[in-house]
């Protein structure tokens, strides 16, 4: 009887658990994270979904009359981009230590 007891409780631990990470997920779609630097901006949500990519008038005018825009265009996009999945991920890890606490006790 207490074995089934113990496996009933566990599973209640589980649902309880799934259920948070729920909340949580849903939590982070309505989080916006940005990033920027050097007149580019990135808005991503709490789940890492890009949002959006903004550049300043002076970054665009810059890229547009250089024969290098392109490039740099591309190398500043993937350190934006970096930057705010880093701070996405931070954020998630943050929300989620409860649940991993939870599982390893």
């Amino acid at each position: 009887m207490s074995v089934h007891m113990g496996l009933f409780d566990k599973a209640k631990n589980v649902y309880s658990i799934q259920k948070q990470a729920k909340a949580i997920k849903n939590e982070l779609k309505k989080i916006h994270i940005e990033a920027e630097s050097d007149g580019m901006k990135i808005t991503m949500s709490g789940e890492q979904d890009f949002i959006e990519c903004a550049l300043t008038d002076e970054l665009w005018t810059e890229l547009t009359s250089s024969p290098y825009g392109k490039k740099k265009l591309g190398e500043l996009f993937v350190k934006v981009a970096q930057k705010a999945v880093k701070k996405a991920q931070e954020i998630g890890s943050a929300k989620m230590k409860n649940i991993w606490g939870q599982l390893g006790g």
